[in-house]
């Protein structure tokens, strides 16, 4: 209904753009994944011929990359949080929350796709700066340890520091989460 409503309405009318996000996002909720993506295709070639700001195109990038993943795209998903990831970088700098996150996103789509080393060299680069921003309690740096932890240990080259590193950092990750939580 909400779609409907806004379809006739030209590109450059805000309300029209909110729409197909409410749809894009109502669908991938739904698992419509194929409806999803071509939606989110949609809005970002809208986005990109009007001008619209890096910051809500980066956003639907987002989406797009969770879509991507989500249909077993995983190379395209990781290449699409990548430019998401060094956009966030350039807009915001290193310690916004925003570009922890798509740090996170990105490191954690390259350790699905088992490019174990890249993931590591991500989250190296971005947890000193998430633990001094956000601080040892935030969600985000717990996210980020955990993730950093099983990427260690499930690479088939690690070494048996990288394990016990692992398990380290596991072990202080499961006694913050347990006092925060």
């Amino acid at each position: 209904a909400c779609w409907k409503t806004y379809v006739g309405r030209p590109e450059t009318v805000g309300i029209r753009l909110m729409a197909m996000s409410m749809l894009g996002n109502g669908l991938f909720l739904a698992d419509h994944h194929e409806e999803a993506l071509s939606l989110r295709e949609a809005e970002l070639a809208i986005l990109r011929r009007n001008g619209a700001s890096e910051h809500n195109i980066l956003a639907v990038q987002a989406n797009l990359a969770m879509t991507y993943e989500e249909l077993g795209r995983g190379e395209q998903a990781s290449q699409m949080e990548r430019d998401v990831y060094r956009g966030r970088l350039k807009l915001n700098g290193e310690e916004h929350e925003m570009t922890l996150r798509a740090a996170f996103n990105y490191a954690s789509t390259l350790a699905r796709l088992k490019r174990f080393a890249e993931a590591k060299s991500v989250m190296r680069r971005t947890m000193p700066v998430a633990r001094r921003v956000l601080g040892d309690s935030h969600d985000l740096w717990l996210k980020l340890r955990r993730a950093y932890a099983q990427t260690l240990y499930h690479d088939a080259s690690a070494t048996l520091a990288d394990v016990r590193e692992a398990v380290t950092t596991l072990e202080e990750t499961k006694r913050t989460a347990r006092r925060v939580f």
